[in-house]
């Protein structure tokens, strides 16, 4: 028990581990735009291909 005691109230990892899950928020939240933007642009760009001569 006392090799864990030390590692329980250290929190000098805290502020990495805050920066590390909101970049992984921002990333996950772009991924997701950039999909649906895609998805959209490929519609509208098949919509205008289709409407051409």
């Amino acid at each position: 028990m006392r090799l864990i005691n030390p590692f329980i109230n250290d929190e000098r990892g805290g502020g990495l581990v805050e920066y590390v899950l909101v970049i992984g928020l921002i990333a996950l939240a772009a991924f997701t735009a950039m999909t649906t933007v895609g998805t959209k642009l490929n519609s509208s760009v098949t919509s205008i291909s289709n409407k051409l001569p």
